[in-house]
């Protein structure tokens, strides 16, 4: 068939899974599979191997085909044949082995991979769990701690830590398929290998099945697939096989019927629809091999740092030397933290921080095709700095300021050609958040969009175009909820009820205490510039204000919402005065809210800012609106965003 080749080359079945760019085990894949295993059963062959076109094993099943009534041939009988085959068969990695596609490979008889692939079960990702008996063969071939992070985490694993774990029995060290073949042919000598199901589970230490679902269970802040997976592990590590392959797929059809993984779903297409617009501009962009940086406080030494672990080089600007000597210090320094806990390699580290120059000359960037400005969030202070940009920068040099507020439009009128100015919202830490806000001015051209949408891509962030307006996607609704909070706090709520309520809802932290974790004095700043032109009939909450002005700042100052005196967040009676002197100035009567009622007015709120971000504009499409709020604000993946929540879709 078109989606799987069958080869048979100097007595040995070749099948390769041609489905490109992904692989993905769908309806015809399926059938290809199936149709080798009969055909090489009645070949006159020694050993089968299965391999991925491309740089991909098979990267999972075709999520199109979830929730949707199941077409035979169903992934479970396909992996039995191959398991139940004569021929010893050979799975033969390069690249992912993910989801059904690690199925695929545990349910062949040895499985060989280059030293880059990954592999994983990622299906906790879209709500579901595996179905074609993942969670049966992995603990009899791996430990059962290692199976349970594998099936529970979505994570997956590299090749290096997969052979030291059982999942492969080789690594390739030149040339895959001729050390594929080799393993088959050793395999066809030695007699075919015993198939994972009829394989004892792998020995280790005994679990402690009621602390795993206790940790579990709050880390999936109300998630069930994760407990699912680990109920079928569970199972598998004590009851008969037959039994639990059953048990594994009812919870997999389940799952993949139930609402969860519906708005998993259109999270996983609305990520990977984002950013249209950078998809669509017909224009080059500009070369990222070499970028500048003004700035290298917090924000900008992990742009610089997001810039550097992607392989291009750095020219970071700050106001004087000492202040560049700092700033190369903090880089470094988040260069190491990605080190020490694994996210990067020392030599990849050290590569890095070879490429980072600093200084205080702005003519030092004039060979940078792009230059990021991350400096203070004031106008005045960044207007500067594109003034001195315009007369130092080439004509072509695309120009970006990284703002979470300000208007872009502005600071493209500092320069001679606005069309080569864009703004980029990085989320910190951002060497490590995922998101990035592409801000489009008035002005913005094709090919500063285009350099957009490529530096996405580099730094493996997931764009989403905004336009411009005060706090653009993310800010704009955070701020109309954030406000809508400090009125439910004047009518009687109290900051850790509120907390509560997000939490229970699935938020990591509510919004108070993570005001305080970010300091509550830059949005003070905001408030304060914004009130000389703040209507006197709009409603305004002077409780915040009035934390600020008595210096609780949030953690840095030891109190904020909460009191941090003994190192945790506690509750403070000054912080409950503060609010009821405010409601009696107010005029508000308090009353009770509960748990529900809060949750209501902040998913109503976000809704309404949401849809008026749509009508005027700003956001392209819903799904865009999901993807910000959950990828940089915390909403919980899981509900699928407020926009799906309130049924506007794209």
């Amino acid at each position: 068939m078109a989606d799987v080749r069958i080869e048979i080359e100097n007595g040995l079945g070749w099948v390769t899974i041609d489905n490109t760019p992904v692989n993905a085990l769908g309806r015809a894949v399926r059938e290809g599979l199936m149709e080798a295993v009969t055909q090489l059963e009645a070949a006159d062959i020694r050993a089968a191997v299965v391999t991925g076109a491309g740089a991909t094993f098979v990267a999972g099943a075709d999520i199109r085909e979830l929730g949707q009534p199941p077409v035979p041939p169903m992934l479970p009988d396909v992996l039995a044949a191959i398991a139940a085959s004569k021929l010893p068969w050979v799975a033969a990695i390069g690249g992912l082995a993910l989801g059904g596609g690690l199925e695929l490979a545990m349910a062949c008889h040895a499985r060989i991979a280059v030293p880059s692939a990954k592999l994983g079960l990622p299906e906790v990702n879209i709500g579901i769990i595996p179905g074609s008996g993942g969670t049966v063969r992995l603990p009899r071939l791996v430990p059962m701690a290692t199976a349970i992070k594998l099936a529970t985490s979505g994570k997956p694993i590299s090749a290096q830590e997969a052979l030291e774990n059982g999942l492969l029995d080789r690594l390739s060290t030149e040339d895959l398929l001729a050390e594929a073949a080799a393993l088959a042919s050793d395999l066809a000598a030695a007699g075919r290998p015993k198939p994972a199901l009829d394989r004892d589970l792998v020995a280790g230490d005994c679990v402690d099945w009621d602390a795993q679902e206790a940790q579990l269970r709050k880390r999936s802040r109300g998630a069930a697939a994760p407990l699912e997976a680990l109920a079928s592990l569970k199972c598998a590590a004590s009851a008969p096989v037959e039994e639990t392959l059953a048990g594994e797929r009812e919870r997999f059809l389940r799952l993949a019927a139930s609402a969860e993984a519906a708005a998993l779903r259109h999270v996983f297409f609305a990520e990977r629809g984002a950013g249209q617009a950078l998809k669509q501009a017909e224009a080059a962009p500009a070369d990222l091999s070499r970028v500048g940086v003004i700035g290298g406080g917090t924000m900008g030494a992990g742009i610089a740092t997001a810039l550097l672990l992607a392989g291009s080089q750095v020219h970071l600007i700050e106001r004087d030397t000492a202040a560049a000597e700092i700033a190369r210090s903090r880089v470094a320094d988040t260069i190491a933290a990605s080190v020490k806990r694994g996210a990067v390699t020392a030599a990849k580290g050290e590569a890095a921080l070879a490429a980072l120059s600093t200084g205080a000359d702005y003519a030092a960037l004039a060979d940078c095709p792009l230059v990021i400005e991350a400096v203070f969030e004031d106008l005045d202070v960044k207007r500067q700095v594109f003034e001195t940009l315009g007369a130092v920068m080439p004509d072509d040099a695309i120009l970006a300021t990284n703002t979470s507020y300000l208007d872009v439009n502005v600071l493209a009128r500092t320069t001679k050609d606005p069309s080569r100015i864009l703004g980029l919202h990085f989320f910190s830490p951002a060497h490590v958040m995922k998101l990035l806000e592409v801000v489009r001015g008035e002005a913005t051209g094709a090919r500063a969009l285009a350099t957009g949408g490529a530096l996405a891509k580099r730094l493996r962030k997931i764009p989403v175009v905004a336009g411009v307006c005060d706090g653009f996607i993310g800010n704009r609704i955070m701020a109309a909820y954030r406000r809508d909070c400090e009125f439910m706090l004047e009518e009687g709520a109290l900051p850790q009820q509120i907390d509560a309520a997000m939490q229970g809802f699935g938020f990591a932290m509510g919004i108070y205490a993570v005001q305080d974790m970010s300091g509550l004095d830059i949005a003070w700043a905001q408030r304060k510039a914004r009130a000389p032109h703040r209507a006197p009939e709009e409603r305004y909450a002077h409780i915040a204000d009035r934390l600020c002005e008595a210096g609780r700042l949030g953690r840095k100052a030891g109190k904020g919402w909460y009191d941090y005196a003994t190192g945790k967040a506690e509750v403070d009676p000054e912080v409950t005065r503060i609010i009821e002197e405010e409601s009696a100035r107010a005029g508000r009567s308090r009353k009770v809210f509960t748990e529900a009622e809060i949750m209501e007015r902040i998913l109503t709120t976000m809704q309404r800012e949401g849809q008026a971000v749509l009508e005027e504009g700003i956001a392209e499409r819903p799904g865009d609106i999901d993807v910000v709020l959950i990828t940089g604000y915390g909403f919980p993946r899981h509900k699928g965003g407020p926009m799906y929540m309130a049924g506007i879709t794209d």
